[in-house]
Parts: C-alpha cells; structure tokens; sequence
C-alpha cells in the first residue's frame, strides 16, 4: 500500500505540474508543486506550492483555490483513479526558509570575526 501511495503522489504532482502550468497564468511569479501528499483513502490530497517571491504566496494559493474544482476537473479526465482527490493547498516555505539559512551562513562567513 505504502508503494502504492508514493505512486499516486508522484503522479498527481506530475499531472497537477502541467495542468496548473498551462491553465492558470500567475504574473510576475513562479509557483512550483513542490509536493503532493494523499490520503490513506486517497480522497484527499494535500498540494504543497512554493512561490519565488514569498511576498505572493497568499495570493497563489487564494488564486489556486478559486481554480480547484476545475483543477480537479482536469485531473479527472487525465488519471484512471476511482476518485478524483479533493485538493487542499498549502504554501510550502521550505525553500524560501533554505534561501535565508545560506543568507545567514554566508553573512557568518563574510563577517569579520570577533575577538574571544
């Protein structure tokens, strides 16, 4: 069931991937499906999105919510799955968190040490 689960999530990132791509036009940002995570039953599926500019990242998900029954809509249509996943995204600030601790790491490093 576990491998079965990893496939279903693949795919459903994959699809949702392309679809969001192609169907929704955000301006002045780039939004990723970073990750999809389902549930046992597979009804469910939580949509993780990073933002390039996290400033945006309310609007993205605010605007993908508005598009979910038609996101849905699509993905029906392009997998054999006995349920169509009701899709629940959430803001993914993992990388934007990684940005700031290398920011941080490098301003340690350029900084003049201080004496002990």
């Amino acid at each position: 069931m576990k491998h079965r689960k990893l496939r279903v999530n693949e795919l459903l990132k994959r699809e949702l991937s392309i679809i969001v791509a192609r169907e929704i036009a955000f301006e002045d940002v780039l939004v990723t499906i970073n990750q999809v995570d389902v549930t046992p039953d597979l009804k469910n599926a939580h949509v993780f999105v990073s933002v390039l500019k996290p400033e945006m990242g309310a609007k993205v998900i605010e605007k993908l919510e508005q598009h979910r029954a038609e996101l849905q809509s699509i993905l029906g249509r392009h997998l054999t799955m006995k349920y169509t996943p009701h899709l629940v995204f959430h803001l993914d600030e993992s990388i934007a968190r990684g940005s700031r601790i290398i920011e941080i790491m490098r301003e340690i490093q350029t900084s003049p040490g201080e004496p002990e």
